[in-house]
Parts: structure tokens; sequence; C-alpha cells
């Protein structure tokens, strides 16, 4: 063996070692939370412990991934950064050495499934599109399997927390215009490739800042365990959740893009004849976030592309305005309401086209079964009661117009009527 080639060999050995995996401090250590408290997923209505993984800092799944701190929790799974133990790094290196880990529930493997097939169909697509960036597909997949079944469990890239964490550190918990902007830019542009290429509260933030994540970790693991409580009755062990990543560095905000992540209730539609997306080709079983969903989605037309420009419509004007566009959607209890819900789009939107009529035998001008007290103690009926109007009254006054414009190219009635992701990005709301 010659030297270049004994020097190529240990340089290979030392990189495929296998770091040691991290010493956690014991569970007892963070203050306890009181068994009557309610803590993420315990705190959805169909929360069942049998379907969800007893995850645990300082697990090692695969032989392969250490769970580090839990990020995030869902109704159908719960999110764990995570260290991949087969390379050879410092206890807390930079992020690119630890990766996110879903671990989804074992009652419904076949929708796991889908959105695993779903993220690989993105992947496969054309690269060269821009908007190719803008969308988080799994890096890795795997089963783990546990006393209560199997689990797939999904690997990614980091990310910051959720758009809507990120917006609590601005100055009235709001995006800065020119942000915003950018950032509806930037999520087209995701879109537009969803729509074209893919045919196909979900928005997280990159990192920038390479010492974020391991300083995060060093206060997770050393300073601030996490805290966690035991069920008296099923014996699992449930953590509290932390996926705030502060302090922002201000420096690495303009470097920051968000993407679309999370693809479990996303439909792959087939290419039309036309090759306009959204033009042909319909589904009619219900899709959508209950609050964002679309029109047609509710009243049975059929939907298409188009409805996730109603969605994404809603999405903007929740980072524009900091507030929800319809609050009506779910009722007290948490439960959806469809009648309330298109209530609050009459109100909004005034009553539907006879078009949309003759489609689906939507109802009439619905007022809220309830009256509500706003803020000022006024009794409401309905959404303008309620806000007493106008909707855009802290909007600088030369901007009014350009964002109704854009406002009014994505929230219509007629899903036919609605711009296209591309064609919305060049709106002078956006580029101006």
């Amino acid at each position: 063996m010659t030297a270049v080639q004994s020097i190529s060999h240990i340089i290979k050995r030392t990189l495929s070692l296998r770091t040691k995996p991290l010493q956690f401090p014991p569970a007892q250590c963070a203050p306890p939370i009181p068994q009557h408290e309610l803590i993420n997923e315990e705190a959805s209505p169909a929360y069942n412990p049998k379907y969800f993984y007893p995850a645990k800092p300082g697990e090692l799944l695969a032989n392969h991934y250490q769970l580090l701190v839990k990020i995030g929790w869902g109704t159908h799974s719960t999110t764990w950064l995570a260290k991949d133990i087969t390379r050879y790094t410092p206890d807390f290196a930079p992020s690119e050495h630890f990766i996110t880990l879903k671990i989804i529930n074992n009652r419904s493997l076949d929708k796991a499934y889908h959105e695993r097939n779903i993220e690989e169909h993105i992947s496969r697509q054309n690269p060269s599109h821009r908007g190719r960036a803008i969308i988080q597909t799994h890096l890795d997949s795997f089963k783990v399997t546990s006393s209560k079944g199997s689990h797939l469990c999904l690997a990614y890239k980091p990310m910051r927390e959720p758009l809507w964490i990120l917006q609590k550190h601005f100055i009235n918990q709001r995006l800065p215009l020119p942000i915003a902007k950018a950032y509806l830019l930037i999520l087209l542009t995701g879109l537009d490739y969803l729509h074209s290429e893919c045919r196909l509260d979900n928005i997280l933030m990159t990192f920038k800042n390479e010492d974020v994540l391991p300083n995060f970790l060093k206060v997770q693991i050393n300073n601030l365990p996490m805290q966690c409580k035991t069920n008296a009755m099923t014996r699992q062990t449930i953590y509290r959740y932390h996926n705030d990543f502060r302090p922002l560095d201000w420096r690495e905000l303009r470097k920051m893009v968000p993407k679309i992540i999370n693809f479990r209730l996303a439909t792959s539609l087939k290419n039309n004849s036309q090759g306009q997306a959204g033009k042909s080709e319909f589904s009619l079983h219900p899709i959508q976030p209950d609050q964002y969903r679309a029109p047609e989605v509710i009243l049975g037309c059929g939907w298409s592309f188009s409805a996730d420009i109603w969605n994404f419509r809603v999405l903007a004007w929740n980072i524009i305005e900091r507030t929800e566009l319809f609050h009506q959607a779910n009722d007290a209890q948490g439960h959806y309401n469809a009648k309330a819900h298109i209530a609050e789009m009459i109100a909004l939107l005034g009553p539907p086209p006879k078009e949309l009529l003759a489609k689906s035998n939507a109802m009439t001008d619905f007022k809220w079964p309830n009256s509500i007290r706003n803020k000022g103690g006024k009794l409401s009926r309905n959404r303008r009661e309620y806000f007493e109007g106008p909707f855009f009254n802290e909007r600088e006054e030369e901007e009014r117009p350009v964002f109704l414009s854009f406002v009014k190219k994505m929230l219509t009635w007629l899903s036919e009527d609605r711009q296209t992701a591309g064609e919305l990005m060049g709106h002078p709301f956006l580029t101006c």
C-alpha cells in the first residue's frame, strides 16, 4: 500500500466511525407535569396512546438516529430532532449533521406510505425548476417496531420553527411587509412547481446560522431537559415539545427561506390533454385543513389545482394581517362547521354566483347560529359586525388597492376564475 493509499484509507476509516450517543440527564431533572394537564398530542380529540410510538430522548432508532428533542406533534405523528451517529462528528456539530425524524402512528400505515410515495414522486420531477428548492421532501425512510405495532419514520433536513412562531419575533407579531411579500413570492414559486411539474399549518423556515441548532441542543439537553409525564393508566411517557429556536439572528433573516412541508393529504392529479394545470381534471373527495377549505370542496362541485390558490389566499391573509380570515369554521368544541364556514364566505364575498349554485345546492345567506361578542363587547351575528371593518385599516394607503387586486385574483367563488401560481408571481403586489 502506497503512502497516498494509506492516508486515503485512514481518512475513509475515520469518516466512517460512529460517534458516541449523547448522554441525557435523568427525566426527573425537569419540572414534572401534573397528571391532569393535557400536553401536545393528548389534547387531540382523537388521541389514543396505543397508536403513538413511545419515543424517548436518547433512544436509538434503526441503529442510526439518536432521538434528542421532541420538536413537534400532530394527530398522526410526533417529530423529533435526532443525531446521525453514523457520522463522526462532535457532540454539538453544525446543523447538517442532524436530521428531523417524523414518527408516524401505526393506525393507518397506508396513509403513511401515501405520504412517502407522494414525496418521492415530487423529488423525481424537474430538478431545474426554481420552485423545487422550496419543497421539503424526506431524505430517508424506515420502519420501527414496538409492542404497539409498526411505525413508518421519515427523515428530513432540520428546519427552524414554523412561520407562525417566527412572526412572534417582530413588532405586533407581524412580518414587515417587504419580508411578507418576499415569502409569499417564494411560496408561490414552490406552489407553481407542484402544479406545473408534479400535479399535486405547513411552512417552516430554513437554518442559515450554523450556531443556532447546536446552541439549541446544548440548552435543551444540558440546561432545560424536556418536561414529561407518565400516564398512570397506560404507563406511556409523553414529552413536551420545543420548537422555538430563539434568538433570531437578524443578520441571517434575509437568507432564511420558507419551505413547504407535510404532504400527507396531498393528491396527485394526472396531466390533462390541454397541458394546463387545473383546467380539466377534478376530484370530489374532501381535502384541505378546515379554515383553508375552498368553497367547491365544501359544496361538492369538484376541485382541482385552483383549490390550492384559495388555500394560499387564506394563508397570505394570515401572514399579512396576522389574523385568521375565517373564525367560525370550527365550533367551541373544535368540530368543523361547514355551514358557518360558508356563511363567513358569503359575508366576505357576497352571495355565490348563479353558476356555482347551478353546480350544487349551495346554501343562501347564513348568519352565525349564535351571536358572539367581539373584543369591544358588541354582540355580533356575522363577521362584518364582529370586526366592524374595514379589513385593511392597518395597511398603508398606497398598498391597499394593489393588495385588494392581488386578493381578488385568488379569492373567487368560481375556481376557474382564480389565477394560477405562475400568473400570481407576476402580480404588482409582489413585484413592486
